[in-house]
């Protein structure tokens, strides 16, 4: 039986900006609160503890106005960050899905996994479920995102506890889960990115109802990776059909490009790939392919128009620009 934990982090940073810094760790989690639920989102286990600091021995005032957590009780009752980890992940068990408010908690646990040299033991790839992004997918236009206490204010749940601590903001966010209508949006995972394929044999497409979404491996540059086949070549994931591109890939922007492509049975397609930094600085592709309507079809003509008129105003400003620097004073 697949459980759903659903869990929520608070953290700590440097109090005094890059005199106290840790380029390795530039939150460190000192709470964790989670709940489990089963397959019919009903509660059966909880788990929360704090976390002894060993990075930032100060806490930060603006975390600690919000949390209410004093460092002197970090150190009286936190216990060491592997202990906890160990422990918390006992606790999850064997088949389980992570369950987040944003994607953040999920990608800071594994960094200070990292930090205090423990192997990550979630699957590969790491796929959860972004409460936030699905309620906005379900009550509002699937880019903006409420905070936690405007989900619990919007769906009528009762707050019998301050948010910004772990345990409280984990048992608000099950409530949300349980009351929005979560079977609609299950298809709905979302994927981290703090472990990334390294080879292309690693490479992965995750499927969705209405697109599908494919991630590259770890490229140098932008140039190398646009040159890559794999990330460029579209695709009809109705019918598997290598497609004619329309209007072959455009930057716009500076961080993804844009495609349209037809499939004689299906229509058009657009092509989207955004370009994201590692954090040791290197780049891949997170390419999305979708099924859309003539009238946006003609919209992405136009995005296309659109930087090709600005790239020309662009050059005859530097033709200019150059022609200045040359004549005589």
């Amino acid at each position: 039986m697949r459980n759903y934990i659903v869990f929520d982090l608070e953290w700590n940073q440097s109090s005094s900006g890059r005199d106290n810094y840790s380029p390795r760790l530039s939150f460190e989690i000192f709470e964790i609160g989670a709940v489990k639920l089963n397959e019919n989102l009903e509660k059966v286990s909880e788990f929360h503890r704090l976390i002894k600091p060993c990075v930032y021995r100060q806490m930060h005032h603006i975390i600690s106005e919000v949390t209410h957590v004093s460092m002197e009780e970090l150190e009286r009752k936190g216990e060491p960050f592997t202990k906890v980890m160990e422990d918390f992940i006992e606790w999850c068990g064997e088949d389980y899905t992570f369950c987040t408010w944003g994607s953040m908690d999920l990608t800071e646990l594994q960094r200070n996994m990292m930090y205090h040299g423990m192997e990550i033991p979630f699957e590969f790839p790491l796929l959860f479920y972004d409460l936030q992004k699905l309620h906005s997918l379900l009550y509002s236009d699937g880019k903006t995102r409420a905070s936690l206490d405007e989900a619990v204010e919007f769906l009528g749940i009762p707050v019998d506890a301050p948010f910004h601590r772990a345990m409280d903001d984990a048992e608000y966010t099950a409530k949300v889960m349980m009351q929005m209508d979560f079977r609609k949006m299950e298809d709905y995972l979302s994927v981290d990115y703090y472990q990334l394929p390294e080879t292309e044999e690693e490479e992965f497409t995750l499927e969705f109802p209405d697109y599908t979404k494919f991630v590259s491996r770890i490229f140098d540059t932008k140039e190398e990776v646009m040159a890559d086949k794999q990330v460029t070549d579209m695709i009809c994931y109705k019918c598997n059909r290598m497609l004619r591109k329309k209007i072959r890939w455009f930057s716009y922007g500076q961080k993804f490009y844009l495609c349209l492509a037809v499939c004689p049975d299906h229509g058009f397609v657009k092509g989207k790939i955004r370009i994201k930094k590692t954090e040791d600085g290197f780049i891949f592709a997170v390419k999305t392919q979708k099924l859309i309507d003539e009238e946006t079809a003609e919209m992405i003509v136009k995005k296309k128009e659109e930087t090709k008129l600005r790239r020309a105003e662009r050059n005859k400003s530097k033709k200019l620009a150059a022609k200045g620097a040359t004549q005589p004073q």
